[in-house]
């Protein structure tokens, strides 16, 4: 049985005596953690993530990437650029980043490729509006997100992990159900199994305002492999506890 993955997405938010003090918090709870976790942080903390983590079970990510590998892209940065601060985990398309920058699904697809050159592995995000679910459109939509992510990357698509986040669900309150969220999951899992043999060691997180709470009812569907988590992810003791709910 594969361990779960938990990763917290800290958005747009930190700040170096802040983020030293809530992994100081984290990290004295992890001895009794089995599965595996890590941390999105915003870029420019990434250097302090290399400091405070190195030799830590918590892995460290980024939250973009470029669709470029160099050049005159002011206010880019690059996978080889995140690959220098130790960088295990990179989001690509989430949810914010398509709406607020217009980001395609072929875009994501690229970024995708861009972090697996540089061996850092993509958490690929797709997710309906509350639109397009009203519209019955749930599995048309992120079936597309994923399958131009799987068009892209080809035999290298077993590396990657997909988080599942229902767009009507992040920072409003509102959840999918357990049995909503294994629905979608399920889906991804069949196209996923059709594009490689290895799809069912893949993680499939579940990514929408999943917290100390509902962590363990999401966390207890047959491929829900772990969850992407906001808010939660700032207080330590919430996530701690998503993450001994993902242990057991």
């Amino acid at each position: 049985m594969k361990s779960k993955l938990i990763v917290g997405n800290w958005k747009m938010n930190g700040g170096l005596q802040a983020n030293s003090a809530l992994l100081s918090a984290i990290q004295s709870g992890l001895s009794s953690v089995t599965c595996r976790a890590a941390v999105c942080v915003p870029s420019p903390y990434l250097a302090q993530m290399q400091t405070l983590l190195v030799g830590s079970s918590l892995a460290w990510g980024a939250q973009d990437v470029s669709a470029h590998e160099s050049g005159a892209y002011t206010g880019e940065v690059s996978a080889s650029m995140l690959r220098d601060f130790g960088v295990r985990y990179c989001l690509v398309g989430h949810s914010e980043r398509r709406q607020y920058h217009a980001e395609s699904d072929t875009l994501v697809a690229t970024k995708a490729q861009r972090a697996l050159s540089a061996g850092i592995t993509p958490i690929v995000c797709v997710g309906e509006t509350q639109a397009e679910r009203a519209a019955g459109q749930t599995e048309a939509v992120v079936k597309r997100q994923l399958a131009a992510v799987i068009h892209a990357n080809g035999h290298c698509i077993s590396e990657i992990v997909v988080a599942y986040e229902p767009v009507w669900a992040i920072g409003t309150g509102l959840t999918a159900s357990p049995e909503q969220a294994q629905v979608v999951h399920g889906l991804l899992r069949k196209q996923l199994q059709a594009a490689t043999a290895q799809a069912d060691r893949m993680a499939i997180l579940y990514g929408g305002s999943m917290n100390a709470e509902n962590a363990a009812t999401l966390l207890a569907q047959p491929d829900v492999d772990g969850g992407l988590i906001g808010g939660a992810a700032l207080k330590a003791d919430d996530f701690l506890t998503i993450l001994a709910s993902a242990s057991r």
